[in-house]
């Protein structure tokens, strides 16, 4: 079992100096990697009406700062040394493909090879649309997307004729380190969405509502892996727990239910909600890596 940090993204602020502290107090912990949200743009609450993505309703508005992710990831990886740094995950489909493959390998060429990619589709069609996207095809595009990253990231001339790129004798320089940088795909326990990540992605990152059922999703998971051709064992799979609420014993009775769900990573939060400072959510995970650390592989 590993244990990665979530970046409180709307919760940190914005002092460089801390920002800079969090990490490398993160990394003297013990972590392994940390993760971090991505939201370009946030919307007004009156763009949505009730439920949203799987959320009862939208968790991230305009009113909560985010740094850009590859920007944040970049700086930090200036000040530390063993840190492994993982977007949970990247918006793919309202982001230019090429753009992002040329983002990830500077940031794996620039940090040592410690990036480990998520992507995913999002919730938000507010964000779709002021980056001008399509939100209505983006599991579909998705997919193409993914292909044309591995090929970036690989060759260091692409010709590449897709439905949604065009690409003649064009390449990425620097290639990244890791050749390919590990993908994960975050999503819902849907079938199409399964059977994605069983084709294309490195891992799953489990994105479940409290009345879905994580053991029998990873199941299905690793059939759809093996009908895919593909050892099923190599399929990571994450979760998260938060730390800010609940006592140790209750952290670890969790972990213990999701490593016999077949779970193999678990990202810490420090929760949501106003009136507790920087320092306190920094805090908090520490508690919580020091409460779990007899679980750590």
């Amino acid at each position: 079992m590993q244990f990665g940090a979530v970046y409180p993204q709307a919760e940190i602020g914005d002092d460089p100096a801390f920002i800079r502290s969090f990490a490398q107090q993160i990394e003297a912990a013990g972590f392994p990697y940390l993760c971090a949200f991505d939201h370009i743009l946030g919307a007004d609450r009156s763009r949505f009406d009730g439920p949203v993505g799987g959320f009862p309703s939208a968790p991230y508005l305009a009113e909560h700062p985010f740094h850009e992710v590859f920007s944040l990831f970049n700086f930090l990886a200036a000040v530390t040394s063993t840190l492994v740094f993982r977007p949970r995950v990247v918006i793919l489909p309202q982001r230019e493909t090429a753009l992002v493959a040329k983002q990830a390998a500077t940031l794996d060429v620039l940090s040592g090879g410690r990036l480990g990619m998520a992507v995913g589709v999002g919730w938000n069609f507010a964000e779709y649309e002021g980056l001008g996207a399509d939100f209505s095809d983006r599991g579909r595009r998705i997919e193409e997307q993914i292909e044309l990253l591995r090929r970036l990231w690989t060759e260091p001339l692409v010709t590449f004729e897709g439905r949604d790129h065009r690409l003649d004798r064009v390449g990425i320089n620097p290639l990244p380190v890791q050749r390919p940088i590990p993908l994960w795909i975050g999503s819902g326990p849907a079938d199409v969405s399964l059977r994605r990540v069983a084709r294309l992605a490195d891992g799953w990152i489990a994105l479940l509502t409290p009345d879905q059922d994580l053991a029998e999703a990873v199941a299905r998971l690793r059939h759809y892996t093996e009908q895919a051709g593909r050892d099923p064992e190599s399929m990571t799979v994450e979760t998260l727990i938060g730390v800010g609420d609940g006592t140790p014993g209750e952290w670890r009775a969790a972990v213990d239910t999701l490593a016999e769900a077949g779970v193999t990573h678990v990202a810490l939060a420090s929760g949501r909600g106003a009136g507790r400072s920087p320092q306190q959510h920094l805090d908090t995970l520490l508690a919580g890596m020091d409460a779990l650390r007899s679980f750590q592989a």
